[in-house]
């Protein structure tokens, strides 16, 4: 199986690279549209701010390649930051519009629930709760908890496109999100060890039942 992995300049390339080839893929890091219509799929990578990265897919035209693949059904799957562009808009630095592919805004948590402080970035192993599951997750695993690392979550999403969530001081942090052909995962699933690498592996599965 050919992953394509889309490089615009802002993503933690190489950790996602060697997660797919243990996982016994084919991988291709580029930017270039051609050698990315030869991939049997799509992952989006992403660190840093979501306007840069906004602004980046757009001087190299890629959010309008990504726009063609949504349409197509192509399967794609969105990586923390790479996640969070999948929405409709981020408030991170100034209001950005993204991909549009999700309903719902990217919102900094605030610090503060109930009267309660608690850490921003949100940063270290939650457990993943389960709520609607696709059709590509099959089997339970031992393991019930995945790295986070994030100071932004999506909120205001559509319930029906929410697969699992991580509870953070009473907040829903939405971990996997799911639209069509389009998939999300919060958390670093290269980085999230035994769950992270099932899901990772399941998410495969699917693409190739297709």
């Amino acid at each position: 199986m050919k992953m394509g992995v889309i490089d615009y300049g802002m993503g933690n390339l190489f950790s996602v690279e060697q997660a797919l080839k243990r996982l016994g893929c084919e991988v291709i890091i580029t930017a270039d549209e051609k050698a990315l219509d030869t991939a049997d799929a799509l992952l989006l990578p992403g660190v840093g701010a979501f306007p840069d990265a906004r602004k980046r897919l757009a001087e190299t035209n890629l959010d309008q390649y990504l726009q063609k693949a949504q349409r197509e059904n192509r399967p794609l799957l969105g990586i923390c930051l790479g996640m969070q562009l999948l929405f409709e808009q981020s408030d991170e630095v100034t209001p950005t519009k993204g991909l549009g592919f999700f309903k719902g805004c990217i919102k900094r948590f605030s610090g503060s629930q109930e009267g309660q402080a608690y850490r921003v970035p949100h940063m270290g192993w939650n457990e993943l709760i389960v709520t609607n599951r696709p059709a590509w997750l099959h089997n339970e695993v031992s393991a019930k908890h995945v790295y986070f690392v994030h100071s932004f979550y999506a909120t205001d999403i559509v319930e029906s496109e929410l697969v699992a969530y991580a509870d953070y001081f009473g907040i829903q942090v939405p971990g996997i999100v799911m639209n069509g052909s389009v998939t999300g995962m919060q958390f670093h699933p290269e980085k999230s060890g035994e769950l992270g690498v099932y899901l990772l592996e399941q998410w495969l599965e699917g693409v190739k039942a297709c």
